[in-house]
């Protein structure tokens, strides 16, 4: 997920979107994801080294 996505401002006006923002929360904490079991090798790539990981892939 992309990290602009995430640092939104969010306006709410009027009790009818504070209630559907406090409901969508409390759903979202009762209903968390699954656990994911990964099946391959994972590589986590940071900084600098993302275009030596693609120069090597491609």
């Amino acid at each position: 997920m992309a990290t602009k996505s995430i640092s939104k401002n969010i306006n709410i006006k009027g009790r009818k979107q504070v209630k559907k923002l406090v409901d969508a929360l409390e759903h979202a904490h009762q209903h968390r994801g699954k656990t994911v079991t990964m099946s391959k090798a994972v590589t986590e790539v940071k900084g600098d080294k993302v275009n030596e990981f693609f120069v090597n892939y491609l």
